[in-house]
């Protein structure tokens, strides 16, 4: 989606398996692929030099340099990129035994106090409540003055500027400056100080820019008064909200001391609980804060996330620990370390780890924030799937090698989401539920939202059947428990979030195309048998009371107006998107009824899916942009995920699929790939952000409208965009402005449902899927636009289905080997002009006609049906 006890469940991992691979030659071998070290770490170590693009060496296992995924559950960083304060040794944290790491911080003097009887008075102050720790708080102006580093004064305007905070002492001081202490719930970054001298108020201070929590304020010269005023106007804006938080000022201008710290880099985004070896401390329960970041622009002394903060925990934005004098080895769980205090949050998704010698005010005395403290090593218990080159079932290699790593960075990521659900670390806004409890589930991303949502599923789960579809039970699992959730009215939830009552209008349509998706790839009969009725609730009870007299989905009816999508979106009516999704989703059921026999239902599902198109062309086509609109009501404007869906469903003919890809071409490219809205009519920012989640159906869209270059240079610009910008590898959430991340720190930076790229590459480049469940029908329809030669295999229940093909200006030369018991279809791509197909050397089509049976031809392609199993090769002459 778009926004520490441990289990005795076992790490999610498979035995090695026998595959089949592609040699040189276009020969089919088989072989057991050999583990090898991890991959390149920096997301520049696997690109060319400029100029001189990489050969991609053509053999058996070529693709295992691309493998990114570690060799076990042990993951120690890299490189050390920082260290700040009075560290030695920082590199010793990278190799276990030898010297030690070792941070060292004096205790602290006491600090300045304002005189007995000084009092303060704020603009606003906030009503007391429940605070981070469940306590009960006040946040009176007085608290910045009460000598107390754990209470504050937090106004009560959130993002209204200007705040005030007036301090008045009871005889004139002198004062050469002040301090300002705020906490890391967010910062006053923008602020004056004046004092009174007489009648009047003078500005002594101005500061402007500050992500300081102790920020000194030096005045110019030494100023005598009884009053200073703090006037703000501006604020760190954190999930915390914007408001301004003063914890002390501190009558001088007191430094704040370089704390000793040290961060490391494992190379790229993992998963897992943290684990760092204490060789010894000092005997006065040294405190450690560890800052976790999947990038350096947000890597700061706070988290870019933790669940601690989402749910309103004690961690304020770091993950705590005390170091006893003679050493330990520390596994980060959540929980406290004894008395309510010392909070971890256990579990963390990041690339960069900061570990700083400090202790939370509100901690003491169990933990203190000055002493020595000894480190060993730090590594990471893997949580996620270990895709090793003996694990993946499903592989693929082209001669491109950009488009090797995003493949290959798609299934990473996606592993890092293939996890068990786990209490301790699931989205904590009511996630967590029994019946998922301790199975293997598909999250949406690895640092959040760690909660599967069915719509993540339609992209997540291609990928995971397409490398490692011995873990199907990851989408099953989820899409089982769904639909036991499922409300009487037929709706079904989109995630256990919320108590599975988060409402979102789109998902069970995601649910019904993700269902037929699973039985299509694993043939589960069962599955589709138990969970069929539940299907038909969908479609034929909760998505009729949601439609309109011309036929059409319109959010808004049956009190609908409040349900949100895949990004929140605030769009009512006649939807594009809801309707070609809800035609695919009724193509999809009809489908799935005829593979069990229930020819009535399914005849009245595609009789709909038609009649719905239909309504869809009359109603939300807009000839004057040539592309569908994104809704019938409000500003006219043209989304990717309508326009995208419309073409991949059929709801778009030829000559309205040119078109539509044509006004997309014309209005939403970016560098960084295309952006999901043509205009920002309905929010700001529109036009310049990207989801690869919904520019998968655009790629899929351009293979399979002819226009494999375009669809080439979509995932160059999206993927290569992702690739080559910190973290690397893994593929994010969203793309804002710029190329930046969409939702700042809070962006996922690897999130299953952005790896659409890897389905697209393997089904269209490659040209291989399934057409009937459990691939007992599949076909070969390879799309090369640019890309020299392609080879790959899929697993299948049967066995592997391997593809090889080579393309040049002359000849098209495609082989497959085919498992027993299935049935396919090759197309070939034969161009304009004539050309011949022979089969195992046989001419099947001269160039006119066909010389074979089952050989037809559509356009610039030529198909040879009725495939059983084992080899089978085919050459194009042009």
């Amino acid at each position: 989606m778009s926004s520490s006890r441990r289990t005795s469940q076992p790490h999610p991992q498979t035995a090695p398996s026998r595959r089949t691979v592609i040699a040189a030659g276009a020969t089919l071998t088989a072989l057991t692929a050999a583990g090898l070290p991890l991959a390149a770490s920096s997301p520049a170590a696997a690109a060319p030099s400029a100029g001189s693009p990489a050969v991609v060496p053509r053999g058996a296992a070529s693709w295992h340099r691309y493998v990114q995924g570690p060799s076990g559950r042990t993951i120690r960083p890299v490189r050390v990129i920082a260290s700040t304060g009075a560290v030695r040794r920082p590199e010793a944290l990278l190799e276990r035994g030898g010297e030690v790491t070792v941070l060292e911080r004096p205790q602290p003097v006491a600090p300045p106090r304002w005189p007995q009887g000084t009092t303060a008075a704020a603009s606003s102050s906030h009503a007391g409540n429940l605070g981070n720790d469940g306590n009960p708080r006040t946040y009176e102006a007085g608290n910045a003055v009460d000598g107390d580093l754990d209470s504050f004064w937090n106004d009560d305007t959130l993002g209204a500027f200007p705040d005030t905070l007036t301090l008045t002492v009871p005889a004139v001081q002198q004062l050469s400056g002040i301090t300002v202490l705020s906490n890391s719930d967010g910062v006053p970054t923008d602020f004056t100080v004046d004092i009174r001298q007489g009648d009047a108020w003078h500005t002594v201070a101005a500061v402007s820019g500050n992500d300081a929590v102790q920020r000194a304020v030096p005045f110019s010269a030494p100023v005598s008064t009884t009053q200073v005023r703090i006037t703000v106007t501006n604020v760190q804006d954190t999930p915390r909200g914007a408001f301004t938080r003063i914890n002390e000022v501190w009558p001088a201008a007191v430094e704040a001391p370089e704390l000793p710290s040290v961060t490391v880099d494992f190379g790229k985004v993992v998963v897992g609980f943290p684990r760092i070896r204490f060789a010894s401390a000092s005997d006065n329960s040294p405190g450690v804060r560890l800052a976790f970041s999947e990038t350096r622009q947000f890597l700061t002394d706070r988290s870019d996330f933790t669940r601690s903060d989402q749910a309103g925990g004690a961690g304020q934005g770091t993950d705590q620990f005390a170091v006893p004098a003679g050493g330990t080895t520390w596994t980060d769980r959540k929980g406290f370390l004894r008395d309510g205090k010392v909070f971890a949050d256990g579990l963390h998704g990041f690339r960069y780890l900061k570990i700083t010698l400090d202790a939370l005010a509100t901690d003491a005395p169990v933990a203190q924030p000055w002493g020595t403290v000894r480190i060993e090593s730090v590594d990471l218990d893997f949580t996620g799937y270990i895709g090793t080159p003996s694990t993946y079932r499903g592989w693929f290699l082209c001669s491109d090698d950009d488009l090797n790593r995003y493949w290959y960075g798609a299934s990473y990521t996606n592993e890092l989401v293939t996890d068990t659900f786990r209490q301790d670390d699931v989205d904590p806004r009511n996630a967590w539920t029994s019946s998922l409890e301790g199975k293997l589930v598909l999250h949406d991303g690895a640092k959040r939202d760690r909660d599967p949502y069915v719509g993540d599923l339609a992209v997540s789960a291609r990928t995971l059947y397409l490398t490692h579809d011995d873990t199907a039970a990851a989408a099953r699992n989820v899409l089982a428990d769904l639909a036991d959730h499922q409300r009487a009215d037929g709706w079904i939830p989109p995630a256990s979030i919320s108590s599975y009552d988060l409402p979102l209008f789109d998902y069970p349509l995601w649910w019904v195309t993700c269902s037929w998706d699973y039985v299509l790839y694993t043939g589960d009969r069962s599955y589709a048998t138990r969970y069929y009725p539940h299907l038909g609730k969908v479609l034929d009870t909760w998505y009729p009371s949601v439609t309109d007299s011309a036929g059409l989905l319109s959010k808004g009816l049956g009190d609908t107006g409040r349900y949100g999508d895949y990004a929140f979106l605030d769009r009512t009516g006649r939807i594009t998107y809801y309707n070609a999704l809800y035609v695919q989703a009724l193509q999809d059921s009809a489908a799935l009824a005829r593979w069990l026999g229930h020819e009535a239902d399914a005849e009245r599902w595609a009789e709909r899916a038609r009649n719905v198109a239909a309504a869809v062309n009359t109603h939300l086509w807009d000839d004057s942009a040539g592309a569908y609109l994104d809704s019938s009501t409000g500003a006219a404007r043209h989304a990717q995920d309508g326009n995208s869906l419309a073409i991949v469903s059929g709801v778009a003919g030829t000559e309205r699929a040119a078109a539509a890809l044509d006004h997309l071409d014309a209005t939403t490219r970016l560098p960084y790939g295309n952006a999901f809205m043509d205009n920002d009519t309905l929010f700001d920012g529109a036009s310049q952000r990207v989801y690869a989640f919904t520019s998968y159906p655009e790629i899929v869209a351009r293979f399979e409208s002819g226009r494999a270059s375009s669809a080439l240079d979509q995932i160059r610009r999206t993927y290569g965009w992702m690739d080559s910008h910190d973290p690397g590898t893994t593929h994010w959430e969203g793309i804002g402005p710029g190329g930046s991340l969409y939702e700042g720190a809070y962006t996922s930076m690897a999130h299953g449902w952005s790896t659409g790229v890897l389905p697209a590459l393997t089904h269209q480049l490659l040209g291989a899927r399934p057409t009937s469940p459990g691939y007992t029908g599949w076909e070969v329809r390879p799309h090369p636009g640019d890309v020299a030669w392609a080879q790959g295999q899929l697993p299948t229940p049967a066995g592997p289905l391997a593809v090889d093909w080579t393309n040049t200006t002359k000849s098209f030369t495609l082989t497959v080997e085919a498992p027993r018991g299935t049935r396919g279809t090759v197309s070939l791509p034969v161009g304009s002009a004539l050309a011949v197909v022979r089969q195992e050397g046989h001419v099947v089509w001269d160039g006119r006609r066909a010389r074979a049976g089952r050989v037809t031809k559509d356009g610039d392609r030529v198909s040879v049906s009725g495939l059983g199993p084992g080899h089978h090769r085919f050459t194009v002459t042009r």
